[in-house]
């Protein structure tokens, strides 16, 4: 890719100036509309990595946008040491819109694991009775739920994990999409289980769409053992994959739900936590919490940008272009692909090397021809535009995919 001055000059102050902690694509964006942003030299292009399934409602949606401004005007912050009006109306609103007695308002989705992982051993010594210190999480193999230490504590991926030790200890490691596994461990030590930490689709790991069932048997096997189910829905949540919930999908009810990213549509950084009064109720005043959790802010932009998913039907959407999106993707004949799969509009292309070229290498060529989208592990390319696209646009971009593939093939 040839690179213009203005595109130099950002991507060398973030050089110079920025821990290089990423990764990124050398493009520059400054604006975004809808599925498409553009970069500070006006090139458009197909978002098809949604700030990894944030933006599901769309870049700068005017109803979620209008929201923000309104509320700015009024009140931003007034920390959790007084009440304000947003916050009420928009913990009923969440109770109404997912079903759970209390939702608890955090910022970051890595905030939320946290916020979750805390319920779950104050319920499991407070509730089910287990010895102080003793209280184990089951967590999977292959998992993301962020960077902190205690998270990285149950990563099995080197990269997120290697030199932050030592790790923080009661969590327990099985293999993903493996009931028999998770069945075994709580026969085993089922009074010291607090709870089962799962994604319903592991999402950096490369979208790993487990098994059909998969999930039902793990929550029948929790219930059995008087173990919380706990979905870190932050990826796979807010009609992602074509339901509201991806756990909708096996209609299970999960004891715990942790919601992040397109909460807010890419607005604001905000998080919830989802639980009924036995558990969430177990964290009394003083003992968890967070300046900017809850904001007034926040609840207005949260409060807009769940009602566009209902008013835009964009569960129903994500469930059809997804299916749509697959059908068409299969239809491309390359040495580069190896594997399509995926759930609503989460989707992944594993890729064969070919060619001297990969992942990385297609990606470029994406972006030159107008789609973005970023590898993960190497060799695997996730596909998740906004969920307002058109079926029109994805057919365009489905053609930017082909003709990127194609090319390189001839190189």
């Amino acid at each position: 890719m040839e690179f213009s001055a203005a595109t130099k000059q950002h991507i060398g102050l973030e050089e110079r100036y920025g821990a290089h902690n990423y990764h990124p694509l050398p493009v520059v964006l400054s604006s975004g509309k809808g599925c498409f942003v553009w970069d500070v030299d006006g090139k458009r292009y197909f978002d098809f990595l949604s700030a990894y399934s944030a933006v599901n409602q769309g870049h700068c949606h005017p109803k979620i946008v209008a929201a923000l401004k309104e509320q700015a005007e009024k009140l931003c912050l007034t920390s959790r040491a007084f009440h304000n009006d947003a916050l009420g109306p928009y913990e009923k609103f969440i109770h109404d819109y997912f079903g759970y007695d209390k939702v608890l308002p955090m910022n970051s989705g890595a905030e939320a694991v946290e916020t979750a992982l805390k319920l779950t051993r104050k319920w499991g010594y407070r509730r089910k009775g287990i010895p102080e210190n003793e209280a184990v999480i089951i967590a999977c193999e292959g998992n993301f739920h962020g960077r902190t230490i205690s998270i990285v504590s149950l990563s099995t991926d080197p990269g997120a994990r290697a030199d932050y030790g030592p790790y923080t200890p009661g969590f327990e490691i099985i293999p993903y999409n493996d009931p028999k596994a998770l069945a075994s461990l709580l026969e085993k030590r089922a009074a010291t289980i607090a709870g089962f930490l799962v994604e319903p689709i592991q999402g950096e790991a490369g979208v790993n769409v487990p098994d059909d069932g998969y999930l039902k048997s793990c929550y029948d096997l929790c219930k059995k053992y008087n173990v919380l189910f706990i979905a870190d829905e932050v990826q796979t949540g807010i009609a992602r994959t074509g339901r509201k919930l991806c756990c909708d999908h096996e209609e299970i009810r999960p004891d715990i739900v942790i919601l992040g990213k397109a909460i807010s549509g890419g607005v604001l950084p905000v998080s919830a936590v989802l639980a009924d009064d036995e558990i969430i109720l177990t964290i009394r005043p003083g003992q968890h919490g967070s300046t900017f959790g809850g904001f007034p802010l926040a609840c207005k932009v949260a409060t807009a940008a769940l009602e566009v998913v209902e008013e835009e039907k964009l569960a129903e959407k994500a469930d059809s272009l997804g299916t749509f999106f697959r059908k068409e993707m299969q239809k491309i004949e390359s040495p580069f692909i190896r594997e399509i799969r995926g759930k609503g509009l989460l989707n992944a292309v594993v890729i064969e090397p070919y060619n001297g070229k990969q992942a990385w290498d297609v990606c470029l060529k994406m972006a030159e021809n107008g789609l973005l989208a970023k590898p993960t592990h190497d060799h695997i390319i996730r596909f998740a535009p906004p969920l307002v696209i058109t079926e029109e646009e994805l057919k365009e971009a489905i053609d930017i995919i082909h003709r990127s593939v194609k090319s390189l093939e001839v190189l």
